[in-house]
């Protein structure tokens, strides 16, 4: 198993998929690359995990926030989410939950999953076999001083000319 973080959320138009981009913690410390995990979600799950990734509040509970009320109530916890599958596109996940020293094991969607344990701030982990077969490599983009920029665009503007753009 392997750790994961949420590296984004990209939230498209009506009628369009978003996507869940997760990032392997242990890819933190490499130096400018990565790998990603995209997740596709619909509306509504976006509109989910999009609330607890900004720490928005609303007058009444949403459906994840009165799941994890519940499982509150019920003097459970999430254990962890394990992405442990992924075939022809579709992710299938594993939401664990602890409850009075003993392991609940349920079937979930990952979207779903992961919006409660976010909330929680328990562990999201994918199986290797999985990370393998549908992570991306990622390149971050090196630091760069904005000074250093400006500077330069000014040294190209002083051999630019007129007759450049004919």
């Amino acid at each position: 198993m392997v750790e994961l973080k949420v590296l984004t959320l990209i939230v498209t138009g009506v009628g369009s998929p978003s996507f869940l981009v997760l990032q392997p913690i242990e890819d933190l410390a490499s130096e400018g690359k990565s790998r990603v995990v995209p997740i596709c979600v619909g509306a509504p799950e976006a509109m989910s995990l999009g609330a607890v990734l900004e720490n928005a509040r609303f007058e009444r509970p949403m459906t994840h926030d009165l799941m994890l009320d519940a499982l509150t109530n019920l003097d459970a916890r999430i254990e962890h989410v394990l992405i442990c599958d992924v075939r022809e596109g579709t992710f299938y996940a594993r939401l664990c939950l602890a409850q009075h020293g003993r392991l609940i094991d349920l079937d979930a969607r990952p979207s779903d999953a992961i919006a409660l344990a976010l909330r929680q701030g328990a562990p999201i982990y994918i199986d290797e076999g999985v990370l393998e077969r549908a992570s991306f490599p990622y390149l971050f983009r090196q630091p760069y001083d904005e000074e250093q920029i400006v500077d330069d665009f000014k040294d190209f503007l002083k051999d630019i000319s007129p007759d450049d753009f004919a």
